[in-house]
């Protein structure tokens, strides 16, 4: 699924954020299976947390591509683990903060049921055995997340661990890939703000976040959330939408060259 939604929006990005409906079936059908048609595919993509909805004049439109980036959802997350490899540890707490205007508008959190914890984990985060025992199991947190985490822009610093292990977690519980488009904090962090380092509990000293626990769940989300709103506030003026925010976390410095010469 990961190659359909990097190729949409490739596909959306050339088009202005709309594609016709021929545009889009000769896209997706190349993705469909004997089991599948490209309605099914749409559904499908709707319930992954891809922003595409179909368009009253035909068509299909992304959802982000011209929604001002301080309209826009963000679901700024951050997991605990046992290990760091998905195949073989699993979450063992989540902490999640939607945010939308620069507004807390929901939160999440959530210990996960586990019967292994590596003393080394309890000494990084504090969590011990018995937080653990009786929590909620793997599905119930992850189903709740999905739900929570909806159509919204996926944000963690170092988005790549948090996405890739969510990710492989909601597809082993029959949850389905995560097609959530991504914003990394610290990428953001890095065009946005001079920092000597850019990791999270430096910056929440440096910057005064006033979060005081560190590398528990809930509390790492709190502060990548405020952190987020001190990065909107220094983004250059040409980025407005959503589509805008997301290209220029990832861009290169000559890019961003050309985008100022050219306002």
């Amino acid at each position: 699924m990961q190659k359909v939604y990097e190729e949409l929006t490739l596909a959306f990005r050339r088009n202005k954020g709309k594609l016709s409906t021929a545009s889009y079936e000769r896209i997706v059908s190349k993705y469909t299976t004997l089991f599948e048609d490209t309605q099914t595919l749409f559904l499908l993509l709707q319930a992954s947390g891809y922003p595409i909805e179909e368009s009253d004049k035909g068509g299909y439109r992304l959802l982000s591509y011209d929604l001002s980036y301080k309209e826009q959802k963000f679901c700024v997350i951050d997991i605990e683990t046992n290990g760091s490899k998905p195949e073989s540890s699993q979450v063992i707490e989540v902490g999640a903060v939607m945010l939308q205007n620069g507004e807390i508008i929901g939160k999440f959190e959530s210990f996960v049921e586990c019967t292994f914890l590596p003393e080394y984990i309890s000494k990084i985060t504090g969590i011990v055995p018995d937080d653990l025992i009786d929590a909620p199991n793997r599905l119930e947190v992850l189903s709740k997340l999905r739900v929570f985490l909806d159509d919204a822009v996926f944000v963690a610093h170092n988005a790549n661990f948090d996405y890739g292990f969510l990710n492989h977690s909601f597809d082993r519980f029959g949850l389905g890939t995560i097609g959530n488009q991504k914003l990394c904090s610290i990428e953001l962090a890095k065009r946005t703000i001079k920092s000597e380092r850019y990791g999270l509990a430096y910056l929440n000293e440096s910057l005064e976040l006033g979060v005081e626990v560190h590398h528990r769940a809930y509390s790492d989300a709190l502060t990548t959330t405020r952190l987020l709103n001190i990065l909107f506030d220094n983004l250059p003026k040409y980025v407005k939408s959503t589509d805008d925010l997301l290209r220029f976390s990832i861009s290169s410095r000559r890019e961003r060259t050309e985008k100022k010469s050219n306002k």
